[in-house]
């Protein structure tokens, strides 16, 4: 996969202090990953960048909207998501991205793409289980939902139940509650 150039931060030029980029993420980002589970996406994120003289601290916020399905109706939805991450990147002898929170770059980088970064940390931004506020609360009208309502089971009353019960299991409880 290509990586996408406008996620390019060119540090080698940077004074050593706090640098601030920021992005607007749309639902083009993700159809450059090919991933589908968005119907659209509004999505601002803020990276701090800090360089030091010997290694870079960056500090990604990303907040906004992402429209998904519910997983119980299958209406869309759009979804709050919040989420922050940091990353310090170390100089090496070579590429090492092992540990989730350090990256090392080769002496003589002068860029780092941060594309990867952005995409995992949206997509970990959203809920593992997908509930329409309407489903939560109520207030959902959904021929789904109406379906679903109509087609669990319901509790019998206590007078069916007891006429259902077999006599001897009667006299054996009362066998229990006699002295």
């Amino acid at each position: 996969m290509k990586p996408m150039t406008e996620f390019t931060i060119p540090f080698v030029g940077l004074k050593v202090a706090t640098h601030h980029f920021d992005y607007k993420i749309e639902q083009a980002f993700f159809e450059h990953f090919e991933y589908k589970d968005f119907n659209n996406v509004k999505v601002d994120v803020n990276v701090a960048l800090t360089k030091k003289p010997t290694l870079l601290e960056l500090h990604f916020k990303v907040s906004g909207l992402v429209n998904i399905n519910c997983d119980v109706t299958n209406e869309p939805y759009n979804q709050k998501i919040n989420n922050e991450f940091d990353l310090v990147v170390k100089f090496g002898d070579e590429y090492n991205d092992e540990n989730i929170d350090i990256l090392i770059l080769p002496h003589g980088s002068y860029e780092l793409n941060i594309q990867q970064y952005l995409y995992e940390l949206i997509i970990l931004a959203v809920p593992i289980k997908r509930i329409h506020p309407g489903v939560e609360d109520g207030t959902l009208d959904s021929d789904i939902l109406k379906k679903l309502e109509e087609l669990s089971p319901r509790l019998n009353d206590d007078k069916e139940t007891h006429e259902e019960n077999d006599p001897r299991w009667d006299k054996l409880k009362k066998l229990l509650t006699d002295k």
